[in-house]
């Protein structure tokens, strides 16, 4: 099967930029004291300062090209309009910062990528995108109905997801025996088989639009014991928690989507 490609650098950036200004148009609106429903315990205030802090060490990590990784920084100690300030700054910043970088940048990373500029770009455009969603959901709007992220856009952060975040040793979704937990996207006909176990999963990802068995089945001669099957948006939000598992069609063993709700943060 081909091998869907992902999002490129170029456009990751244009995410990034447009999905800050979003987050800060949200937060504006709601206010610094406003509950983050899908964020627990946390008010716009908070979102603004771990996103703007995360923007902050990004651009760091870019500029000043740091071969090691270093701390996150302090809170800002700012509040209202001036801490919605500072993250439009940092935002920006983060954006130019990407912009100018030239593309045999050499720096710090923490998942796999092309290049260090296409991992910094993707996971900054994806962080924020996630946030944003956030920020909205405090004004009232479900995620499901939150300002559009885009299929490709989506199909390309569940990737990461899988193939990056929990292709790690501190991924916690670990099963005693193996399991494999099939996610198949409805609109850009992406499939992952996710191969779990004791060791951290190991992911594929495949374009298969004729691809039709169901779980029980083998696929690429790996038997499939759960499906999670949508829109790639709904499974991007999904797959992060930010919308419930009954946003999706699961087929097959609900066990190994509920092993995913409980164990997947990151």
């Amino acid at each position: 099967m081909k091998v869907v490609g992902t999002v490129g650098t170029v456009e990751h950036i244009a995410s990034l930029s447009r999905e800050g200004r979003l987050l800060a148009d949200a937060a504006a609106e709601g206010g610094p004291d406003v509950e983050v429903p899908t964020c627990p315990g946390w008010r716009i205030r908070d979102l603004l300062a771990h996103t703007g802090r995360v923007h902050r060490w990004a651009t760091d990590s870019v500029v000043a090209r740091r071969t090691a990784r270093t701390a996150l920084g302090g809170a800002p100690g700012l509040d209202g309009e001036e801490l919605l300030e500072w993250f439009r700054e940092g935002h920006a910043r983060l954006v130019a910062a990407l912009r100018a970088a030239p593309a045999d940048l050499d720096c710090w990373t923490f998942l796999a990528a092309p290049s260090p500029l296409a991992f910094w770009a993707r996971r900054q455009a994806h962080e924020t995108a996630v946030h944003r969603v956030d920020a909205e959901s405090a004004l009232g709007r479900r995620p499901a109905s939150a300002t559009p992220l885009g299929a490709a856009f989506s199909a390309d952060g569940i990737d990461e997801l899988l193939c990056g975040f929990h292709a790690r040793d501190r991924s916690r979704v670990r099963t005693g025996a193996p399991r494999v937990l099939r996610v198949r996207t409805t609109d850009t006909a992406d499939v992952w088989t996710v191969r779990l176990s004791r060791e951290p999963a190991r992911t594929e990802r495949a374009a298969s639009p004729a691809c039709t068995d169901r779980p029980g089945e083998s696929e690429a001669g790996h038997e499939v014991d759960c499906e999670l099957s949508g829109t790639a948006e709904r499974l991007y939000l999904t797959l992060w928690n930010r919308l419930p598992l009954d946003s999706l069609t699961v087929t097959g063993d609900p066990e190994l989507a509920r092993l995913w709700r409980e164990t997947s943060a990151v």
